[in-house]
């Protein structure tokens, strides 16, 4: 418990560095140090420019990425209910074990053991076009998860009954079930895709850009649906996405990411407040406004993003920090808490300058 709210995920120095083909010793810096906690029943927002590690970050927590380093503990379930009689990685309940603090580290166990908390821990693709089976229908899309965690035994009426009522849930009417994907439009393509995931009843759901392949006016109707959703199911959403406006809506609390690092992390109010990252500033004027009244300052950043493969030294962002100073460029500066519940890592935070 922290602050009276019960942590799901606790993510520790987590890193992921992919190899370089034919080039030894290099490695892309996808994630390069991410420490966060990510609460129960909330909606944890991550923005970031494209190429950020923002994707990277929710398939590693997953472990759909085997993790290069670092320990991302999952608090949903405890030992026996999780894996019942089973010697997760022969493990015992000390930090040197897939157990500590009363968790699981996702990251210390293998492949067939992740799979028994494969249930709690869903994934919606950004792309409804290429995620779905074109030669399976909707209810054997669904029902397939179901199968395979043998929360059914066979294909029934009762198997049956359940898909249709997760359809409902999600907005499809029940005679779609014998439909194939390429029959739906792009909105209900990513309902469908929804449903697959809730129909295991997971706690926690990664949202990987679930609707920036979306017209304007879907979006709104999948944002509402996955409120809803989370209301009623009692989810946890990591929500990734490089639109603002979209992240304001349906957040709780937002990380921003540049090169594989958190530069801030704050609810939303504070953030779109007080920002006191500099690149956080620069992304909020960014967005397109008609106010009239009181017109933004815009904040251009020049220069282009460094490679991920050799980041640059000290701050990675004081190649186009316009408040850039030599410590900047010679000292990484700490993500620490500069005010309650706002982590800045940043040696001139915004809110502190003369």
């Amino acid at each position: 418990m922290v602050n009276g709210r019960k942590v799901l995920l606790r993510i520790t120095d987590l890193k992921q560095h992919f190899p370089v083909k034919g080039k030894k010793d290099l490695f892309v810096k996808a994630n390069d140090g991410i420490s966060m906690d990510i609460y129960e029943g909330e909606t944890f927002g991550l923005v970031g420019e494209s190429g950020c590690g923002k994707s990277t970050l929710g398939r590693t927590i997953l472990q759909l990425y085997p993790q290069t380093h670092g320990k991302t503990i999952y608090y949903g379930r405890n030992l026996g209910e999780a894996l019942p009689g089973c010697a997760i990685g022969e493990a015992d309940n000390s930090d040197e074990g897939a157990f500590c603090d009363g968790g699981i580290d996702l990251s210390r166990l293998k492949q067939n053991e992740m799979r028994l908390l494969r249930r709690d821990l869903q994934l919606v693709f950004q792309d409804p076009y290429s995620s779905l089976n074109p030669r399976m229908t909707v209810g054997q899309i669904i029902g397939e998860g179901l199968l395979a965690h043998k929360v059914f035994d066979r294909v029934g009426q009762k198997m049956q009954d359940y898909i249709m009522e997760v359809m409902e849930n999600c907005g499809l009417a029940p005679y779609m079930i014998h439909r194939y994907p390429h029959q739906f439009s792009g909105g209900q393509r990513q309902r469908i895709a929804i449903a697959r995931s809730l129909a295991l009843r997971p706690k926690f759901v990664v949202c990987d850009e679930a609707v920036s392949a979306l017209d304007v006016s879907i979006q709104s109707q999948i944002l509402n649906l996955l409120s809803d959703l989370k209301e009623k199911e009692n989810l946890t959403y990591l929500f990734i996405s490089h639109d603002l406006s979209v992240i304001r809506y349906i957040s709780d609390r937002i990380g921003v990411m540049y090169l594989g690092n958190l530069m801030e992390l704050a609810s939303v109010d504070d953030l779109f407040g007080q920002p006191m990252h500099p690149y956080t500033d620069a992304l909020l004027k960014a967005i397109p406004t008609t106010t009239v009244d009181n017109p933004k300052s815009e904040v251009i950043l020049e220069g282009d993003i460094p490679s991920p493969i050799t980041p640059p030294k000290g701050c990675k962002f004081h190649t186009r920090c316009r408040y850039a100073t030599d410590i900047c460029e010679q000292i990484e500066p700490i993500f620490e808490e500069a005010a309650p519940g706002h982590h800045v890592a940043c040696h001139h935070k915004l809110g502190s300058r003369d």
